[in-house]
């Protein structure tokens, strides 16, 4: 920026036109619109530069980040535990939790730990998974199904998109 740039010679982007130009000139047509010359593209052969206000540029930018921010839709992910011998009442509280996430637009990540013997059978695991998702219903899709992981079988479960 300004006195920084150590090139000879430049291309002045001026609005529309854009010219190969001494740095020194540019400089002085520059400060007599009281302005910032701001390198852009410093790989370019010659460097391209332009004549603006840098704060306005940065305090835009700041605007424009900021804006993008409030835009934002930030996606949890929820964890629920379960275990092979879980009763069928208990998996209807649970069930009914992931709904109210994935009402939320959250994801809800599905946990079931085998301990000692379980890990045997995890084929328990996958009914109580197929039994969690009958009583989930139509509030989530399945972003990724159930996978065993060392002692836990994990499956992913995301909001349906209206």
């Amino acid at each position: 920026m300004n006195e920084d740039i150590k090139e000879k010679e430049i291309r002045l982007l001026d609005g529309e036109e854009s010219s190969i130009v001494n740095t020194k000139d540019a400089l002085k047509l520059a400060e007599e619109r009281e302005l910032d010359l701001v390198m852009i593209s410093p790989t370019a052969n010659p460097p391209v530069c332009r004549i603006m206000d840098y704060n306005k540029f940065l305090y835009e930018q700041s605007k424009k980040q900021k804006e993008n921010k409030k835009n934002q839709k930030i996606v949890d992910t929820k964890e629920i535990r379960l275990s092979p011998t879980i009763e069928e009442h208990d998996i209807e509280v649970k069930a009914k939790n992931a709904r109210k996430f994935l009402e939320d637009e959250n994801k809800v990540k599905v946990t079931i730990r085998f301990r000692g013997r379980q890990n045997n059978y995890t084929n328990l695991g996958e009914k109580v998974f197929q039994l969690f998702l009958s009583k989930v219903g139509d509030s989530g899709i399945v972003e990724k199904p159930a996978k065993l992981e060392g002692n836990n079988m994990i499956m992913i479960l995301g909001p349906k998109k209206q």
